[in-house]
């Protein structure tokens, strides 16, 4: 038997030099760099004398750029240090199972195995392109106070459409489960740390390299489709097209490693007593998104390939001229598309449930019928996929199942809404901002569904297909209910995160700034729609201006609500830094019971769980410890 000598000298006091040239975000950027160009040359080497020319003026060589992301992602990776652990078990060498997690401030800018690292890495990193696609929802709005073209092109305001539609569907499909799901599941469960901590690592740094690749979109062209990418535009676009293929490609990658992480976690590392009756209801939310990541997620990446391989080697899998279907696209697309939109919405299911228990101080009124809720729009939203398009030549036999399922996928969704209702019913409610935040989410969400039974009704959808009532809808239904919920998270969780508590006035204002202004801006978008605005475009009838202007308005305070939030961030959390109560809310979850800040094991001793959730009015629901052995 051997023994490995291992330094006692804590890596944080090695010189600066030293860190400088280790594996850290610095490193990753210069190997990135250097990939990309690699990349690039490999992809003109292989494709010479294959380029065309568009627009009379520059070469478009789509193989050279999708290698060079390639090679650019590989880089960026070896550069953090992922490459370290498969090489040393390769060469024999013992390797670190814990990468990172005992060092100060650049444990955040590397590869760390500690899952609350990566719950903060995924809230800053997520929040940066959520920001930089709410800019671009700004100059959309912009562009729409005249009738005719004036801030920018046609063509580049599609590229905006696309840009800020593609950044926001992206971004947030890991915008609940990234940051609080990594954080707070395991210490929920009762473990000390994710199933794959390196997995979990990987796919956080995967969607940062992703955001990064469609923002560079600009410099190629942008891309035309918006954020369904549709076939045959996605062929014949610019190299922007690129951007955007490998974005979602990324991001799709990213989910299922998500998902499945999520889903080994849950399934094998609960603590002793936590069964599945006594599971927290968020954990369910995201063992139910996790589902639809592993499922969904693997059919928009071969649907990218299938795009990608017609755009750089002739092949035809969406060309109707080589045999192929752009039909094909669509319906692969939304395969993914439909199911992506619950795993939007599941998490928002999930902190809602979470929450009003904690602010009501009541017990959740019907868990089992929220669970069954959640688990039905997991299985129906496989189903209801084509109601996408009903106006693309879809077989009329096909409309009435479609019709029928997409209706039907509103019973299990009732079922949430009833056991939020519920537990509201004859509550002594706590208006803090959280629940303010969980409360606007019901109003939203409700106008959200009830536009949707229009759009699930072939005829009506006929009608309202492509213009801003659909936009309108889909608004009310993933920012009305995932960003807000969003928020709910965010001022619940963070000062249990870092330990600092915000500024709560300016959380207050920040709300309802927040909600008025969301009403207001797309509300009259379903007058819009209805009287045929279509959307996507940047020219429109006179008769539509005032409405548009109001709109734009409206969106502009909108836009400033999210400064007074990142004002009360930076004012709150760097200024400020009043302490947090290690339990503020009074909440009987278990990542509430554990000090502040967390401690890197989560635990001294597993717990013991001998009691359902949410038993608001009896002793706390987690029995005495086990020796940390115990449980796993």
């Amino acid at each position: 038997m051997s023994t490995t000598t291992v330094s006692t000298t804590p890596k944080s006091a090695r010189p600066l030099w030293r860190r400088l040239i280790g594996f850290n975000l610095l490193s990753a950027v210069i190997l990135g760099i250097g990939g990309y160009y690699l990349g690039w040359w490999i992809g003109h080497l292989v494709s010479e004398g294959k380029s065309f020319e568009y627009t009379g003026a520059t070469n478009e060589n789509d193989a050279a750029l999708l290698l060079a992301y390639f090679g650019g992602v590989i880089g960026f990776l070896i550069g953090l240090g992922f490459a370290n652990y498969p090489v040393s078990r390769m060469l024999g060498r013992p390797a670190s199972l814990r990468e990172k997690e005992e060092e100060g401030i650049g444990r955040y800018f590397g590869l760390c195995t500690d899952h609350k690292v990566v719950g903060i890495q995924y809230l800053c990193g997520i929040g940066l392109f959520f920001f930089v696609g709410g800019l671009n929802a700004m100059l959309i709005r912009t562009e729409l106070l005249q009738s005719n073209p004036t801030f920018v092109g046609p063509n580049q305001y599609l590229s905006l459409v696309g840009e800020h539609g593609t950044m926001m569907m992206g971004m947030m499909t890991s915008g609940i489960l990234g940051p609080f799901a990594n954080y707070f599941v395991p210490i929920m469960i009762g473990a000390r740390r994710m199933a794959f901590p390196r997995i979990e690592a990987l796919t956080f740094w995967l969607l940062m390299a992703a955001g990064f690749i469609l923002t560079s979109t600009i410099f190629f062209g942008g891309f035309p489709t918006g954020w369904t990418g549709y076939e045959p535009l996605n062929d014949q676009a610019v190299m922007g097209m690129d951007s955007y293929i490998c974005f979602f490609a990324l991001v799709g990658l990213s989910m299922a490693l998500l998902g499945l992480n999520m889903l080994a976690t849950i399934i094998t590392m609960r603590a002793p007593g936590l069964s599945w009756s006594r599971l927290p209801i968020f954990v369910w939310s995201v063992f139910a998104t996790s589902v639809l990541m592993v499922l969904a997620a693997p059919m928009l990446v071969a649907t990218l390939l299938m795009a990608a391989l017609d755009r750089t080697i002739g092949t035809s899998f969406f060309i109707p001229g080589g045999g192929g279907s752009s039909y094909l696209f669509q319906n692969l697309f939304w395969f993914f598309g439909h199911p992506e939109v619950y795993i939007l919405a599941l998490p928002a299911f999930g902190i809602v449930l979470e929450l009003l228990p904690v602010f009501t101080r009541k017990p959740l009124w019907g868990y089992r019928l929220a669970v069954s809720g959640m688990l039905g729009v997991s299985l129906l939203s496989f189903f209801v996929w084509q109601h996408h398009l009903f106006v693309s030549g879809i077989n009329a036999d096909l409309r009435p199942f479609y019709m029928l399922s997409t209706e039907i996928i509103s019973v299990p969704t009732g079922f949430i809404f009833l056991c939020v209702m519920g537990t509201l019913w004859k509550a002594r409610t706590s208006f803090s901002v959280p629940m303010l935040f969980c409360l606007g989410w019901a109003f939203n969400f409700l106008i959200g569904g009830l536009s949707g039974v229009f759009l699930s009704d072939t005829p009506s959808d006929t009608d309202t297909h492509g213009s801003f009532f659909v936009m309108a809808h889909f608004h009310y239904t993933i920012m009305g209910g995932l960003i807000f919920t969003f928020f709910a998270a965010i001022y619940y969780w963070v000062p249990k995160m870092v330990g600092l508590n915000f500024n709560e006035k300016l959380a207050k204002t920040h709300f309802w700034l927040m909600f008025v202004s969301f009403n207001s801006t797309f509300l009259p978008l379903f007058v819009l729609g209805m009287e045929g605005m279509p959307r996507r475009v940047s020219f429109y009838e006179p008769k539509f201006h005032a409405l548009n202007v109001w709109v734009s308005v409206s969106a502009f305070v909108l836009g400033f609500s999210m400064l007074i939030f990142l004002f009360n961030t930076v004012y709150s959390l760097i200024f400020v830094r009043e302490r947090a109560a290690q339990n503020p809310w009074r909440s009987k979850s278990l990542e509430w019971q554990v000090p502040t800040p967390v401690p890197v094991n989560n635990f001294e001793q597993i717990p013991v769980f001998d009691a359902d959730p949410y038993d608001y009015g009896t002793p706390l629901a987690v029995g005495p410890a086990q020796p940390a052995g115990a449980g796993g």
